[in-house]
Parts: C-alpha cells; structure tokens; sequence
C-alpha cells in the first residue's frame, strides 16, 4: 500500500543514501519512473557517491588526485542538491585523507562490499551468464550463424530497450533477442579486441531501480551488471579482469544518460 505524501527533496536525497524504507523507496522509485530527467540526477549523484567510497577504499594511495576529484564532485553535488548531513560528514573525511589528515587503515572495511555483491544477484544476472555461454557454443556449430547486422535504433523499437553507447573499434559479431518474463531480452556479442569476447545482456527485470555497476562471480565467468529505471544491463565476460571488466561496464553505463 502506498501513502498519498507527495514526493519532497528529503525523499530524494534519502533515496540516494539508503535511509528509506521499503514502501516510501517504492514510492520514490515511481515517482523517478514518470521523471527521466529527475532520475537522471540521482543516477548521477549515486554515481558520484560510489565514486569517492571507492577512493576513500584504496588505501594504499590515500592523497591521490581521484580522491580529491571525488571529493569535489560530492561538494557540489551537496551543495546543488542539500543531500543529509552523512553525506556531508562523508566529503569532509575524504578531504582529510586527500590532504593527509585521516588514517587511511580506518576506511579498510569500505573495500569489496561497494564492488562485489555480498547478496545474492538478480535473476537477470543469471540469465546474462547463461546466454553468453550458449553465444560461446553457437560460436563454435557451423549450423548456427551469426547476425552481424546492429540496429540499436530497431532493437529500441521492437523491444523498448535502449543499448549503451559501443566504444570505436569494438565489433558486433552477433545479436540475439530473448525470452523472458517481462518481455523480450537482448544479448550482443561484442568483441573489443582480437581474440577477446564479451557479452552485453538488456533486459526489462520488470521492476524500477537506480543501480549502480556491481559485480558477479560464476564459475568461470564474471558479470558487471546494472539497473537504469526498467532496463537492466549485464556486462559477461571469462577472461576480462573484474575490476577492468567493472570499469569497462560504468563507461558503457555513462552513454546511457
């Protein structure tokens, strides 16, 4: 059940840092859905605030200049958007470490959980990881050819999914449609560099979040996998390291706002 309270700023900036409850979230997450360019900010400001816990979780350089731009991107974003008073106790510690002031040993604990899931992953997740295996099988069978061919603009028709930006020089070896529980998914094989594949899964998971790039361990497989408003993406790979495959995954999630 939903409550008639009309959406504040307090809302928002509590949506951004994990203070809501379950019901008041969902309300938010609604209201965000009929906003795009509401929602286009808070993915912005999650972005930034991933941003400087993960420079605040590398210890071993603590007055580096990625410290200090995080810091000073988090500024301003309080300052334009008036996010809580944690936030604000947040950017002051990471001016400190950049200037030399904190003990970085304090900020250990911040390491994998902001990267790596600790909770188990969507349901989507999975199903990226299984289709980029069967990509890997029908790679290998003469009797199942591939599509080249990559129409972002008539895939967004056919499936009201918008696909990422591609870097230049990246190759579309094949593209595939889905099924799934909410309508159809979409897989394409990329290949970035000789010899290397990857696979960039979108799919409508049919719920609404603002989910910044996490990752996922199977096997021998990792997914970079995140959620912008009804879509979801997940980055596959089985030879790109987790953290060049995490970072290769927020450039392609930085096209899409």
């Amino acid at each position: 059940m939903t409550s008639n309270d009309p959406i504040l700023e307090a809302d928002l900036n509590a949506y951004v840092d994990d203070q809501l409850a379950v019901g008041r979230r969902i309300e938010v997450e609604a209201y965000l859905s009929e906003r795009p360019a509401v929602a286009a900010q808070i993915m912005k400001d999650l972005r930034v605030r991933d941003e400087l816990r993960l420079a605040l979780a590398d210890h071993r350089a603590p007055g580096r200049q990625a410290t200090r731009e995080a810091a000073r991107l988090l500024e301003r974003s309080l300052s334009r958007r008036r996010i809580f008073a944690a936030f604000r106790r947040a950017a002051t510690v990471a001016l400190f470490v950049a200037a030399g002031w904190a003990a970085h040993a304090a900020f250990g604990p911040f390491g994998a959980s902001e990267v790596i899931a600790s909770t188990p992953p969507p349901a989507f997740v999975e199903e990226a990881v299984r289709a980029h295996r069967t990509t890997l099988l029908r790679d290998a069978m003469a009797s199942q050819p591939e599509t080249e061919t990559f129409d972002p603009a008539e895939i967004r028709s056919a499936t009201a999914i918008v696909l990422p930006e591609l870097p230049k020089g990246w190759t579309v070896i094949d593209t595939q449609v889905f099924p799934s529980a909410y309508g159809p998914s979409v897989e394409v094989e990329l290949e970035p560099e000789k010899g290397e594949r990857l696979s960039l899964f979108a799919v409508r998971p049919g719920s609404f979040a603002v989910q910044q790039v996490l990752l996922f361990h199977a096997d021998n497989a990792r997914a970079a996998y995140w959620q912008i408003g009804d879509v979801a993406y997940a980055l596959v790979s089985q030879s790109r390291k987790a953290d060049a495959l995490a970072e290769t995954a927020r450039g392609l999630l930085r096209t899409l706002y």
